[in-house]
């Protein structure tokens, strides 16, 4: 027996020792983690939201954890074709794109609403005082468009508006590109355009609510006039090629969050989501196809 006992603690030794050893492993491999957003609103606001959740990573994953603000969405899918980025939050069709590129990238987690729901709506805006009733009524105006890679802001509005039997390149008689959600209802209000589209969860959680509460807009000013069939979740979503073990430490830290350090997780919303949920690839496959979709469509009038 006593040698047995001895084997035992023999063993658990060597199994802390092996996980202890794979841990430091991957941190000399990666002594630093690089986590890029896509451009949803203004690069303060994104450094702002998500400094404490940066931080709060960086404490449970040992390594720092820094955050890379990108100028334009095809900046975070570059980042992580190159490997500069191990993670990444994208929407869903810049995250389709990256998969359809050839990007090694896998998506793990999104975010569950605090009504349960998982997943947004693309909108189209027009101002509140305006003459527009019906999407129908824009014939020949102008539309500002968030990204090429955006969902709500570009894909989503296309493939919806295609769907209602509206082509956009020709129902618009121009489009503009704002390079992020804030940008095009500042357009809006400044009367660069006559519609502009955005993402929307509820209504009281969209990104011009979080341009209310920053003081950038006023929300009885804006009404919307079209607005798209419910879409996937927003994916967070790590290098593939990453160590297991490292993965397995990320995707814990994330789900961890919301009790470990509920402020740093309840800043990326302003307190609107519950909890991180599990994705895989297969959570984004009608999403690829919209993409496709939106691509081809481009493709013959080029």
């Amino acid at each position: 027996m006593p040698n047995r006992r001895i084997i035992l603690i023999a063993a658990a030794i060597l199994a802390i020792t092996s996980g202890a050893a794979q841990a430091q492993s991957w941190k000399a491999q990666y002594p630093e983690l690089v986590f890029a957003v896509v451009p949803a609103e203004n690069a303060s606001g994104v450094s702002d939201r998500y400094a404490a959740f940066a931080a709060y990573l960086s404490k449970e994953l040992g390594v720092p954890v820094k955050v890379r603000v990108a100028n334009d969405y095809a900046a975070v899918i570059e980042g992580q074709r190159a490997g500069s980025i191990h993670i990444a939050y994208y929407g869903p069709a810049s995250y389709s794109t990256a998969y359809m590129t050839g990007v090694k990238t896998e998506p793990f987690v999104t975010t569950r609403n605090n009504d349960g729901a998982i997943g947004y709506y693309s909108v189209i805006y027009v101002k509140s005082d305006g003459p527009y009733k019906d999407i129908h009524d824009l014939k020949g105006k102008t539309i500002g468009f968030v990204d090429p890679n955006s969902t709500s802001g570009y894909n989503a509005p296309r493939f919806f508006l295609n769907k209602a039997g509206i082509d956009a390149d020709t129902f618009f008689s121009k489009s503009i590109v704002t390079g992020s959600h804030e940008n095009a209802v500042i357009a809006l209000k400044n009367g660069t355009v006559d519609c502009a589209a955005n993402w929307w969860n509820a209504d009281d959680d969209s990104n011009l609510t979080r341009m209310v509460t920053k003081g950038m807009a006023k929300k009885e000013d804006f009404r919307i006039i079209f607005k798209s069939g419910l879409l996937p979740g927003s994916p967070y979503a790590r290098l593939s090629t990453l160590p297991d073990d490292l993965k397995a430490a990320i995707a814990k830290a994330f789900a961890d969050a919301p009790t470990k350090d509920k402020a740093a997780f309840d800043r990326l919303s302003d307190g609107k989501d519950k909890e991180f949920v599990p994705v895989t690839h297969q959570d984004y496959a009608e999403t690829v196809e919209m993409i496709q979709y939106v691509n081809d469509m481009r493709k013959k009038r080029s």
